[in-house]
């Protein structure tokens, strides 16, 4: 069995959020239309798997809360429907393209934890979220890393 992996996983909360996902306990993480991302999906993320839960694209952004992985990466849907946002006309049932997977939520913090605190805490400085041009709506963090982060809240 492949030892646990553990990621941080970017939403905007107006599209959706850490509420969103505590009130309707688990969802599919569609939408995500970049190929790094997509290979962590196919390749390297696996139920049991924990998440950071970050806003993006609001101010200030930062972490949120915990979820967990309950299915490994399957054709995203979005993709072939013309009518959703992430719709992929080169992209086909026979030949998808783009992949989710699924995540149940665990907790929220109290406090989000701003990236601001995750750029001027010690042993953070290699996370990918802290990294200037950062960018990958999904992300891989160490197992150090995890640990930290999660001493800041508790």
């Amino acid at each position: 069995m492949a030892a646990q992996r553990y990621w941080l996983m970017k939403s905007e909360p107006d599209c959706y959020s850490i509420d969103d996902l505590q009130r309707e306990k688990k969802t599919f993480w569609d939408g995500v239309r970049n190929y790094q991302v997509r290979n962590f999906m196919r390749d390297d993320m696996k139920p049991g798997d924990l998440a950071f839960f970050y806003h993006s694209s609001t101010e200030p952004p930062g972490i949120v809360g915990v979820m967990t992985v309950t299915k490994s990466g399957y054709p995203d849907h979005t993709q072939f429907d013309p009518d959703e946002d992430h719709f992929d006309p080169k992209s086909s049932p026979d030949d998808p393209r783009w992949l989710m997977v699924d995540v149940k939520f665990v907790s929220k913090f109290n406090e989000m934890i701003p990236l601001s605190e995750l750029k001027e805490t010690p042993g953070l400085e290699k996370m990918v979220v802290t990294q200037r041009g950062s960018r990958l709506s999904v992300q891989p963090v160490t197992e150090e890393e995890w640990r930290t982060v999660m001493s800041l809240r508790s």
